[in-house]
């Protein structure tokens, strides 16, 4: 790739860099100068990494798209199970060391937490790179991938056995054990004539990377799957596709990345302010729709409605331990084991939904309601799920952590500013009234901070420094005192405060114009409502 077509993306990189020191990027060059590979991440991208980096997906989306660019993704799921974008990257050196060198960049610009999962293309050379750089983590291939791989490899046997994909797919996917598995598989290859193709043979060889029964101790979080396809929702669908050029990327980027934060925003809104619909009387169903997102909530009460048809039978008891057998009526063969440990309220069950996406059981609740647990013990709320997943230490921990870094603790304050106006604008479109003082108060912040600006300005030319650290400058005589500022300079640092004093007026225009789309759909919806009502009322008196 030639330095004139990617210099538009550098230069990009370059001004983002310059204008928030907490964005990072990277370049990677080979034996001849030429770039290589290129990384970046933004502020937002390391602190969804911190909430939301213990399932990663790594989507070299090149690979299975007629795409113009060799244009790769990091993305995760943040509480809404919403693809969330971890860190991006332009791979034009495919090489063993060019994914180690990117995975370790990756991994440096989340500050070195290993992920629990990585999913990814089933590619060798990508596995090994991942193996290398991530110790611990738990590697898997991408199962939609693999089946359309498969597809890819042996045509004919589709377009020959119709029922071969129904069967292959019924084979991989509702297995729930192990043997049940080798056994679904072995009748599979024996029944279609298989037992020598060498794709097929290859895909078990590898069946612990990508075969779920084999997968289900770890946690993945797989709540974004498209049900209908069993592909991931990816985060540049619709934003990135075979037309976008080099040129392109940079707008495409920001567009994916605002219109997910837009979802976010109101996924947030929407758990903050509507009132799901209970379906049981018990009390841990209201519990949970207090705790969890509105779409995690949901799937929690999937789980807690299945237990009516699912009643767990006592098998054993041996005091604190006691073993259940559970199963829908009319399906006792698929019957999953629970057992239950009553002194410290822990229960373990055979489909380990609860490991692999983090969401208890139909199974575990079959035994709590069996054992009158009227509330879920905390240790089955996996907060990376709950309404309340962005609150906590982080930048209390990354202050202490980083005391003398000057470009992280600059990233520390943003992100605690930038997690701060989140709440703020969720709390100023509750009603107008709250709008308006919302909106007063933000414009008679933005002229202190302004002020404070100038005075920081006005510091800096005095030789004190203000870069967040707890240096101070020590003046051994006159002599080795710095020179004043030539006028230039002081015509500079005024035209760069401009510049971002007018960003921060666009970005307070977004931030007022999502208000004000909020309070008329608001309107809107009352409205529609008072519509509703009154058509009602109608209908009675005729």
């Amino acid at each position: 790739m030639s330095g004139g077509r990617l210099s538009s993306v550098v230069e990009y990189l370059k001004r983002m860099q310059a204008e928030d020191a907490a964005f990072f990027y990277a370049l990677q060059h080979d034996t001849h100068q030429s770039l290589a590979n290129l990384f970046w991440a933004d502020a937002s991208s390391k602190l969804n990494y911190h909430y939301f980096g213990d399932a990663v997906l790594f989507d070299p989306l090149y690979r299975t798209n007629p795409y113009t660019i060799p244009f790769a993704a990091f993305t995760g799921l943040n509480h809404h199970g919403q693809p969330i974008l971890l860190g991006c990257a332009l791979i034009f050196n495919e090489s063993h060391s060019s994914f180690v060198w990117l995975f370790q960049t990756w991994l440096h610009a989340m500050s070195g937490r290993l992920p629990v999962s990585f999913t990814t293309h089933p590619d060798g050379l990508i596995r090994a790179a991942a193996e290398q750089v991530l110790p611990g983590t738990r590697i898997r291939f991408s199962k939609h991938a693999m089946f359309r791989e498969t597809q890819q490899k042996i045509p004919q046997i589709y377009q020959l056995h119709p029922m071969f994909e129904v069967e292959f797919k019924k084979c991989i996917n509702e297995a729930d054990t192990i043997d049940e598995f080798e056994s679904s598989w072995q009748t599979l290859v024996q029944r279609y004539y298989l037992i020598d193709n060498a794709w097929l043979q290859s895909m078990y060889d590898v069946r612990q990377y990508w075969v779920p029964v084999y997968m289900r101790n770890t946690f993945f979080g797989d709540l974004s799957i498209n049900e209908a396809s069993g592909e991931l929702t990816s985060f540049f669908d619709g934003f990135v596709d075979a037309s976008t050029t080099i040129h392109m990327l940079p707008k495409q980027y920001e567009k994916a990345a605002a219109s997910w934060q837009e979802k976010e925003l109101k996924a947030d809104y929407d758990t903050t302010n509507t009132t799901p619909v209970l379906k049981t009387p018990s009390p841990m169903e209201k519990q949970a729709a207090n705790l969890y997102t509105r779409r995690i909530f949901t799937k929690f009460q999937e789980e807690l409605v299945e237990t009516l048809a699912n009643p767990a039978t006592k098998v054993d008891d041996s005091g604190t331990l006691t073993t259940y057998r559970v199963a829908k009526f009319g399906e006792e063969i698929k019957a999953h084991t629970v057992h239950f440990n009553s002194f410290v309220m822990k229960a373990s069950c055979s489909c380990q939904m609860f490991e692999y996406k983090g969401i208890i059981c139909r199974h575990v609740l079959a035994v709590f309601r069996a054992k009158n647990v009227l509330t879920l013990p905390t240790q089955y709320v996996l907060k990376r799920w709950t309404r309340n997943a962005k609150t906590g230490t982080v930048f209390d921990e990354r202050a202490s952590q980083l005391p003398c870094n000057s470009q992280e603790s600059l990233s520390v304050r943003y992100n605690s500013l930038r997690q701060e106006a989140i709440k703020y604008v969720e709390q100023g479109a509750k009603s107008i009234q709250i709008y308006n003082v919302a909106m007063d108060a933000l414009q008679e912040a933005s002229k202190k901070v302004a002020a404070m600006k100038n005075r920081t300005l006005g510091a800096s030319e005095c030789g004190v420094l203000t870069n967040g650290s707890s240096q101070m400058l020590h003046v051994a005589d006159e002599n080795t005192l710095p020179a004043s500022h030539p006028a230039d300079e002081k015509e500079k640092k005024i035209r760069e405060l401009s510049d971002e004093l007018e960003s921060t007026n666009q970005r307070s225009e977004v931030y007022r114009a999502n208000l004000v789309g909020v309070l008329r759909d608001m309107e809107e919806q009352k409205l529609k409502l008072s519509v509703k009502v009154q058509n009602a009322r109608l209908s009675l008196k005729e």
